[in-house]
Formats: structure tokens, sequence, C-alpha cells
């Protein structure tokens, strides 16, 4: 009985992380638009699993800042405005630029500055992708960069704004969307951390966002 329980408690998870995929996948793709009312009984019926695993799924969602609850708790797609992906990138210049400051200080900076090479070899690479794979990259590349601090605090306050970074190039469209994806702004980053220098990490960090903001919201 304890591994019949086992396994339909994999079944279950693994049944809510599709959920959870496919609906993210719909929102940052804008199948489902900015805006957009969920209703249960129809997600569970094209997703073909029942209203509690959607549930948790949609939980997850809101979480992450795709999905935001209105009047009686009703669940709508986020529409962000302009003020508040403004304030969004704020909040990511203030943690990257901790995490690259952080980088600078460590005595040994080679293992760090390969992994955020390699970050950026796959932001290469994703170049001839799809735009999907492109902001996963691009993600990835700063998350890389939170992660490589050790610290866990920093990382997880990161990893909170990441629906909402996925929101933002949804609003903005793939064309702005892309421009701030280049691969040259980002070996700017990593020529700054190479460098030590703590104080110029930070204002590439700070530069970098302050330009993606200003493109994002036109």
């Amino acid at each position: 009985m304890a591994a019949t329980a086992t396994l339909l408690g994999l079944e279950k998870k693994s049944l809510r992380e599709q959920a959870l995929a496919a609906l993210r996948t719909a929102i940052t793709s804008g199948a489902l638009e900015p805006g957009r009312h969920l209703v249960e009984t129809e997600l569970s019926e094209m997703l073909q699993i029942s209203r509690g695993t959607l549930r948790e799924a949609l939980r997850q969602l809101e979480q992450e800042g795709l999905v935001s609850a209105g009047a009686r708790g009703r669940l709508s797609v986020r529409h962000l405005d302009a003020k508040e992906i403004r304030d969004i990138y704020s909040v990511r210049a203030a943690l990257e630029s901790l995490a690259a400051r952080s980088l600078c200080e460590l005595p040994d900076r080679q293992h760090v500055i390969g992994s955020l090479r390699a970050a950026i070899q796959t932001m290469e690479a994703a170049t001839h992708g799809t735009l999907e794979e492109r902001v996963e990259s691009d993600l990835d590349f700063h998350r890389t960069m939170c992660r490589l601090t050790g610290n866990e605090t920093l990382l997880h306050s990161w990893e909170s704004l990441e629906g909402s970074i996925r929101m933002s190039i949804m609003f903005a469209g793939l064309e702005k969307g892309v421009r701030n994806m280049r691969v040259d702004r980002h070996n700017d980053i990593v020529g700054a951390i190479e460098t030590g220098d703590a104080s110029l990490a930070g204002k590439t960090i700070r530069e970098h966002m302050d330009v993606a903001a200003a493109n994002l919201v036109g």
C-alpha cells in the first residue's frame, strides 16, 4: 500500500508539473493573453487534469507573478504596465548589482568567469533558436550569476522575479525583447566582473538594467 501511495504521488506531481509547464508556456508565448480570465472548467478540460491539480498549478503561477487574483479571487493572466516594468528592473538591478559585486570579491574568480562564459555561449547558440530558447538562455545567464555568489537568499529573491521578467518581455513584444538579449551586452558584464572592480561591475549591471527597462517600455 505504501509503495502504491508513493507511485500515485509521483504521478500526481508529474501531472502538476506538466500542467504548470504548459500553462507557463501558453502565458509567456501569448497564447493566453494578458488580462484573460482563467476558467477552471475550461482549462482542466483542455489539459485533461483534475481541477484540484489545476488549482495547484495556478497557485504556483500566481507566486511566479504570471497570474493575478481579482475580484472574488478570480484569476487572470497578469497584465503589466510601464511603471511595474520599471519597478521590476529596478529590483533586478539591485539584486544583480549585489551579485556582481560579491563575485568581484572572490579571491579566485576564474571558475566564475568560466561558468559565465559558458552561459554566454549558450546564449549565442540560442540566437538561431526560438524566442523561448532565447529567453531561457538569457535568464539562465543572470540566474547563474546570482547562483555563483553562494548567497541562497539572493538567488531565491531573484528567482521570485522570473515570472514577472517573462511577462515584461511579453508586454514589450518580440523585437524589443530580443534587443535586450544581445550577447555583447552580457560580455560587458562578465568583463567587468573579471576585472575584480566591484564598483565597475555594479555600475555595469545598473546600466544594463536601465537600458533594458527603457527599451521594454519604449
